[in-house]
């Protein structure tokens, strides 16, 4: 192809001008209509095969086929050739996703995360953010071997691989090189899993034993799968790897061989590890790295003193709230909640031995006000009240929300409680600019973010945000 090749239906020569939030860059059509565009970088020229198109949409989506001008940025090659969008538009096949801005180098991707959040945070909440993006203190030079979670999805016949972005085409793999070793060396998506829809792989940075999550079909022929339940028990058994089940009819986990759950630990500067159990389908931190680098920048923010009272909201597993208890003593207190069932339960046992550490399950807006969030009513102008738990009055609040930020109504909560420090953890920044901007109308100051990248070679990016009452 050449730059004067003439656009078709399905494909445009575009010039890049920008980087938007979601991974896309900024372009427009010859009469004008903004197309994002996955795969690029701002300045390039490039052909782009359009995914998304219609003639009353707002806007188009595409992906590059072929560079013309390529940035400075630009890899010479993609560390995982199966995203590599280039090379899979050459042998006529979509790029799979989780590694979309694997083309460029870590210098150029870690740029354009810097400037998604400078934006974000400009446009929502008003904030001039100059800071960067840092890498993790161990990062590899090609930002590979990092995740310590893989989920892959099985087709009907019982092979297993991962679905490119915004389609419903299973495209099989043969490595993941985002992958830690130990989950290379496992290779699962060379497994035949039939009666899967799903596996997930855990492989926790401190080198305990791994674990792998079968998601079964409906309806699964008993034979069938006491067959699959012998394969995949010996797999694991040679390879010291645990293996559960769990079945849509029964929300019970089968445990198949080894143990129902993984082991992870954390050294601290004084005293012993820090540990947690993780069930199969609870959440962790994907980055090898990220405990680490999370709960370092989260203890120097929340500056913790003996006798503070802490709030944990959205705490998971308890990642926060473990690094916290030690923090205030037993003389302070930390208060978690988390909504998840599984979490929550994995929550308790890691912490059931610290008295001065109490978990609650539950949504945290109806914890923290007994009234459910108007985003989850139904069938009504006004939220159901129920008794509220008596959460205690605290020093300093973190909150670890998902990517779709905070409820109103935690957000509000929060403010209620006064209390003299906020941790804000986030894992998207326009949710992040969102609730920082919310803050700030309450008189809360943001004096400080910290960005990290925690997902090296794709667009996402992690960042802690501290506030404090606006004097």
């Amino acid at each position: 192809m050449t730059e004067d090749q003439p656009d078709t239906a399905d494909q445009l020569t575009l010039r890049l001008t920008g980087v938007a939030h979601g991974g896309h860059m900024v372009s427009r059509s010859p009469e004008g209509r903004v197309v994002f565009v996955r795969h690029g970088a701002p300045g390039e020229l490039v052909r782009v095969r359009l995914t998304d198109r219609g003639e009353d949409a707002k806007f188009w989506r595409g992906d590059v086929v072929e560079v013309l001008e390529a940035s400075e940025g630009r890899r010479g090659e993609h560390p995982w050739a199966a995203a590599d969008a280039v090379s899979a538009a050459r042998e006529e096949r979509l790029p799979v996703g989780g590694a979309e801005f694997g083309h460029l180098t870590l210098e150029a991707q870690r740029e354009l995360k810097r400037s998604v959040v400078a934006e974000q945070l400009d446009h929502l909440a008003g904030i001039d953010w100059r800071g960067q993006v840092a890498a993790v203190e161990d990062e590899t030079s090609d930002g590979t071997g990092w995740r310590t979670r893989l989920h892959l999805d099985v087709a009907e016949d019982g092979t297993a691989g991962m679905y490119p972005h915004r389609s419903n085409e299973l495209i099989l793999i043969t490595d993941m090189p985002l992958a830690t070793p130990v989950i290379q060396s496992l290779a699962p998506w060379e497994l035949s899993v039939p009666g899967a829809s799903r596996l997930d792989v855990a492989a926790p940075a401190n080198g305990s034993r791994p674990l792998l999550h079968v998601s079964l079909r409906a309806r699964q022929d008993p034979d069938a799968l006491a067959e699959l339940r012998r394969h995949l028990a010996a797999w694991g058994s040679e390879r010291e790897v645990s293996v559960t089940a769990q079945s849509p009819e029964d929300r019970a986990i089968q445990t198949w061989v080894g143990e129902p759950v993984v082991r992870e630990t954390l050294d601290m500067p004084v005293g012993e590890p820090l540990t947690w159990r993780v069930s199969p389908t609870g959440f962790w931190q994907i980055h090898r790295s990220a405990p680490r680098t999370l709960v370092d920048a989260v203890l120097a923010a929340a500056q913790m003193g003996s006798g503070d009272t802490v709030w944990d909201l959205y705490s998971g597993a308890g990642l926060f709230t473990a690094a916290a208890a030690p923090a205030v003593g037993p003389d302070g207190q930390v208060f978690a909640v988390e909504g998840s069932p599984v979490t929550s339960a994995d929550a308790r046992v890691n912490l059931s031995e610290l008295d001065h550490v109490r978990v609650t399950r539950g949504d945290v807006a109806r914890i923290l006000t007994g009234r459910i969030p108007a985003r989850r009513r139904h069938g009504t102008s006004r939220g159901h009240k129920r008794p509220a738990v008596r959460a205690p009055q605290p020093d300093i609040v973190i909150l670890d929300p998902p990517r779709s930020g905070a409820a109103k109504e935690v957000l509000a909560a929060i403010d209620a409680a006064e209390p003299r420090t906020i941790v804000y953890v986030a894992c998207d920044p326009a949710a992040l600019g969102r609730d920082l901007g919310r803050l700030s109308r309450r008189g809360w100051k943001v004096v400080n973010i910290r960005a990290f990248d925690l997902y090296p070679n794709t667009h996402h990016v992690e960042a802690v945000a501290v506030l404090r009452r606006n004097e």
